[in-house]
């Protein structure tokens, strides 16, 4: 069973093996947690990614974090084009494809910001509701951790809802 661990602040300052950016298909990151960590870690996890694109709904690439502290970015689409709107299946695909790779990578902890509730503009309790029921459902076998990290209070309410 993963620990679950919930907290309010900045992605790109949780300590973990690596973090997840919720993408879209082209690997630009141009906005909300996207931005932070281009912001943060440097253009060069962008370029990564985009050489890396089209990025498939579903799977998850790694790139390397650039100027920060871990061993690699997660990009997991929620979305096709930056413009669209998160759907359910968006968001349980892409939280399964970080979960898969993150293990298949042998990370222990990685952080994750709400996937599809900033841009893709995904309702947050459900989102909330998803995400969980995924970490749950994932049988690992290196990762151990998921720290679920967002500065939206809103949405750090309905994990905390979701865990009870």
């Amino acid at each position: 069973m993963i620990e679950i661990q919930i907290q309010k602040g900045d992605i790109t300052k949780v300590q973990a093996d690596a973090i997840v950016n919720p993408a879209n298909s082209f690997g630009w990151m141009g906005g909300g947690s996207a931005a932070a960590i281009k912001s943060a870690g440097g253009r060069l996890i962008e370029d990564e990614a985009v050489n890396k694109a089209p990025l498939e709904i579903g799977k998850a690439v790694a790139t390397n974090a650039g100027k920060l502290p871990y061993k690699a970015v997660i990009h997991a689409p929620t979305m096709i084009s930056p413009t669209e709107k998160a759907m359910d299946y968006n968001v349980e695909m892409a939280v399964r494809g970080a979960l898969l790779l993150a293990d298949d990578q042998a990370f222990k902890i990685i952080a994750m910001p709400g996937m599809g509730t900033g841009i893709g503009d995904f309702p947050k309790d459900k989102a909330a509701k998803i995400m969980i029921a995924e970490i749950k459902k994932l049988n690992p076998i290196n990762l151990e951790k998921v720290i679920l990290v967002d500065i939206d209070e809103e949405l750090i309410e309905a994990w905390q809802k979701e865990l009870k």
